[in-house]
């Protein structure tokens, strides 16, 4: 499909995948503990590492010779998943947790809870729906991506 969205999830769209890239972006390198945090099978999570390292979004680093054993950090690409996983959060804490978000993200020079807002990368202005558009990218020459109802409503 010819959208960055459907190609994002090609690569990080299943279930275990995101929450390996969770625990990843919290710190976590090493497949034991992985494996102990998630419950998830060995199989699957050996897969699941694969992939991410063959997408370029984990690298693999030996810690251990003997036994070799290695650890998976995340890249500039993987590190650029971050605010996806943010974005998640926020919407978690605020659609499925019934009983309150199950961890906050504190800021550490004032002391308060914080959420992820974003900002105008130009002109600094924090973004709302109702004043932000779309309109064709470069990646989209013969305007197939937009609704035909969004480009009706720019012309």
């Amino acid at each position: 499909m010819h959208c960055s969205i459907a190609q994002t999830l090609e690569v990080v769209g299943e279930w275990w995948t995101l929450l390996i890239v969770r625990d990843a972006v919290l710190g976590v390198t090493r497949f034991d503990d992985w494996q102990r945090r998630l419950g998830i099978a060995r199989n699957v999570l050996s897969a699941r590492l694969d992939a991410l390292v063959e997408h370029g979004i984990l690298e693999r680093r030996r810690y251990q010779d003997h036994p070799p054993r290695d650890e998976y950090v995340l890249t500039r690409k993987g590190r650029d998943l971050a605010p996806v996983i943010e974005a998640l959060r926020v919407w978690g804490d605020r659609h499925a947790a019934p009983d309150g978000p199950p961890v906050l993200m504190i800021h550490d020079d004032c002391g308060e809870a914080v959420h992820a807002v974003s900002h105008c990368s130009h002109c600094g202005e924090r973004l709302r729906r109702d004043h932000v558009h779309l309109e064709p990218g470069p990646g989209d020459p013969d305007l197939r991506f937009l609704p035909a109802m969004s480009r009706d409503a720019d012309s």
